[in-house]
């Protein structure tokens, strides 16, 4: 058994979309992807007042992978054109396989835009293998009693387990493609050891707090990139501390991406474009 090494860290800068202040740690200058995982925006936390207008994300198509969104705070209504519907609050997830494409939206509730509150996101783009690219679209929502939690280090550390296994405990998810995620909470003084495979990519984003990690202290918000040259993380909290670290095998595929739509090839991009415009995908309205 050995540490992984770092390889980066990366410190996203703020940038606002509509009502919410967004960090995209991934993609980012000098990394494109860590095969499979595409994308990173961490939303807020942002407080929206009463009355307001809710999330700013109204319908668009997907194509060619899997989205995942973590609600820290506040909720997310989805909607979307194969006929999935719900709206998950503080705690919960919700993991949309795109596949051959559709259409969705995430908005807030009636509830949320009256009254206002806390937000905060985090929304997380895998990637899928070209064999699983034209499967059928599907959604799973998750509220916060539903996904199992493990207890570490005495009641310092408690990881909620998305897909995947922890000590025994199994995610409620079952990813098209082997992805693991898990939301690790640490209190000041916490510690746990994570195995990973060697040959798997590594994804840790600090929200928020101070850990060390691989021997290097680093604070949220931050993306730890990792060579893939040990199968242990050592991980110990300076402060109250939050982090998303998930794990999955390389696709190792040629990735052609076009805004919402995640593919293989340019000619595979402008069929889905096509697809999309002559509602193909099927349509959605708010």
């Amino acid at each position: 058994m050995s540490q992984r090494t770092i390889r980066t860290v990366i410190k996203p800068q703020a940038q606002k979309l509509g009502p919410l202040t967004m960090h995209q740690p991934l993609p980012a200058n000098g990394l494109d992807q860590l095969d499979p995982f595409l994308l990173l925006h961490h939303h807020g936390p942002t407080t929206f007042p009463a009355h307001n207008s809710g999330l700013p994300f109204g319908p668009h198509p997907h194509r060619g992978f899997e989205t995942v969104t973590f609600i820290y705070e506040g909720d997310v209504r989805h909607r979307d054109s194969s006929g999935f519907s719900s709206t998950i609050r503080t705690g919960g997830v919700q993991w949309m396989t795109t596949g051959r494409g559709l259409v969705h939206s995430e908005s807030s509730s009636e509830e949320f835009r009256e009254k206002g509150g806390p937000v905060e996101l985090i929304q997380l783009w895998t990637n899928l293998p070209a064999r699983f690219k034209g499967v059928d679209p599907h959604y799973v929502g998750l509220q916060k009693d539903e996904i199992p939690s493990v207890t570490l280090d005495g009641g310092n550390v408690t990881v909620a387990v998305t897909s995947g296994v922890w000590n025994e405990t199994t995610g409620p998810v079952q990813p098209v493609y082997d992805v693991e995620l898990a939301n690790v909470t640490m209190l000041e003084g916490g510690s746990f050891i994570r195995r990973i495979e060697a040959s798997r990519t590594v994804l840790f984003y600090l929200l928020n707090g101070s850990v060390i990690v691989s021997e290097r202290e680093v604070t949220g918000r931050t993306l730890v990139v990792f060579q893939n040259d040990g199968d242990e993380l050592h991980v110990r909290a300076t402060s109250d501390s939050r982090i998303l670290l998930g794990s999955a095998e390389p696709i190792n595929e040629p990735v052609v991406s076009y805004g919402p739509f995640v593919m293989n090839t340019e000619q595979e991009i402008r069929q889905a474009v096509m697809d999309y415009q002559s509602g193909r995908m099927g349509t959605l309205t708010d």
